[in-house]
């Protein structure tokens, strides 16, 4: 993909884009304003969120040992995925040793992340999403531009001409006379998916936490489609990263209170489905666990960047970004967009393309991100400090090496101001020709240089007193 000064261009050119991003952004960041105000002690579960995840990444070698234990004491099976390719294949193994060619995937980012789709494809099998958003976004042969809300780009008719055109394609067909309605449209889809709950015997999921204490995976859901994957399958393999883990069911109390109105502007979720190991009678018969890390244990030996791991995937940056707001997901070039996929992603992946080293530019530094972040990952913070790991132009190289130099010593400094001072009648309100300080200047002037330097007229005035 382009960088993302590029492909944003273009996706602001769209006027129906911007106008289905503002409705969604907007309502769910009023509907989390009002059930934040609810909350006398939320900036306190704020704090404790933000201690709690610090805590678990400082111990994070300890409690993903303890989660393993607990896992296989509950008759789970646990795997280590040390990048996208041995997860992709663990899960592909897997999947094939059940003799299935087909599974039902829900609330699983981190499958995204790996590509565990195209992955499964090659190898024979057919992956099919049961989130209402990400089974649009596979219908129309797209790609998720929001964490919460995969279709936010997509408007109700949109969704209806999807639905008639190819859900057909993937199993039921969508009603004859279909129309738009919201509840029309969810009816289909559950129609749809309801048939392939019930004939497939695979599921992978991914989890909002991973309980050490216990052992417990918790997902968190609006649709009840989850539960669903959850509980049908005869197999269930779940892909989850690393940094998912909570020490103890009491910090995850917090979690529970933070996430959702965070996310949906809700006081609680509709179904938070919470499951141990393999239970005989009940339940999938196989459970398989597969820690991811790819990538994650490099952000976490960065001291300033390694707070992008406390995210809760809770979405609350994307819906107040005049960024994301504008440009939209797919822009970014990643299954996390908006502020927190701009310092999460060039950490994961690294910064050696264009699209990576021009992500922490993706931002105006306003700092609402951080204002509304349940668990306070200053990412203001972060993108400075990736933008100067970024590489960057030899002439801009060159510049901040010579602005350096000025600015290390007062004298040079000085003489340059009196030198400018002398000749500002020759410089230009904007500067000349094409480059970076041309475009800079197409809407800002050049501030106006004074006769005199403001040290030289304190010496002179001496401070203004004559």
């Amino acid at each position: 993909m382009p960088a993302f000064p590029r492909s944003s261009a273009r996706a602001a050119a769209d006027s129906q884009l911007r106008f289905n991003l503002r409705k969604a952004t907007h309502t769910i960041r009023g509907k989390r304003a009002n059930v934040v105000a609810e909350l006398p002690d939320w900036l306190e579960l704020r704090a404790a969120g933000k201690a709690i995840k610090d805590h678990t990444l400082r111990n994070l070698d300890r409690y993903l040992i303890q989660l393993e234990r607990a896992v296989t004491e509950a008759g789970g099976h646990v795997h280590w995925a040390a990048d996208a390719d041995e997860a992709n294949r663990i899960v592909t193994d897997l999947v094939k040793a059940t003799g299935e060619t087909s599974v039902v995937k829900v609330k699983s980012m981190a499958t995204q992340e790996i590509g565990l789709n195209e992955a499964l494809h090659e190898a024979g099998i057919t992956a099919y999403e049961t989130d209402l958003a990400e089974l649009i976004v596979q219908l129309g042969d797209d790609r998720p531009s929001h964490i919460l809300v995969p279709a936010i780009h997509r408007n109700r008719a949109e969704i209806r001409e999807i639905f008639l055109d190819h859900m057909g394609e993937w199993g039921r067909p969508a009603p004859d006379g279909l129309g738009d309605d919201p509840r029309a449209l969810a009816e289909a889809a559950r129609l749809h998916l309801r048939e392939r709950f019930l004939t497939t015997k695979v599921a992978i999921s991914g989890a909002n936490f991973m309980v050490a204490e216990t052992g417990t995976l918790v997902v968190l859901e609006s649709e009840g489609n989850g539960r669903m994957c959850l509980t049908l399958p005869e197999t269930l393999i779940s892909v989850v990263g690393i940094e998912k883990v909570v020490p103890t069911w009491r910090d995850l109390e917090v979690f529970l209170q933070l996430l959702p109105r965070s996310s949906t502007g809700e006081r609680m979720n509709p179904y938070t489905s919470t499951w141990t190991g393999v239970t005989p009678g009940d339940g999938p018969r196989e459970f398989h666990l597969v820690l991811l890390d790819n990538g994650r244990t490099d952000v976490l030996a960065d001291e300033v960047g390694r707070q992008a791991l406390r995210c809760i995937r809770c979405s609350a940056c994307l819906n107040v970004c005049p960024v994301y707001e504008r440009a939209g997901g797919h822009a970014y070039g990643s299954v996390y967009p908006g502020p927190i996929g701009a310092i999460l992603t060039p950490q994961l992946r690294g910064m050696d393309t264009p699209l990576d080293a021009s992500l922490p530019y993706a931002s105006s530094l306003c700092g609402a991100c951080y204002d509304v972040c349940p668990v306070a990952i200053d990412i203001p913070t972060v993108l400075v400090h990736l933008r100067a790991r970024a590489p960057h132009e030899p002439a801009e190289r060159a510049v901040m090496r010579a602005a350096s130099w000025l600015l290390a010593r007062a004298n040079r400094f000085g003489a340059v101001q009196r030198l400018a001072s002398r000749l500002r009648r020759l410089i230009p309100r904007r500067a000349p020709g094409p480059g970076p300080l041309a475009a800079w200047t197409d809407t800002r002037d050049i501030p106006p240089i004074p006769a005199e330097p403001f040290r030289d007229w304190w010496d002179r005035t001496e401070g203004g007193a004559r």
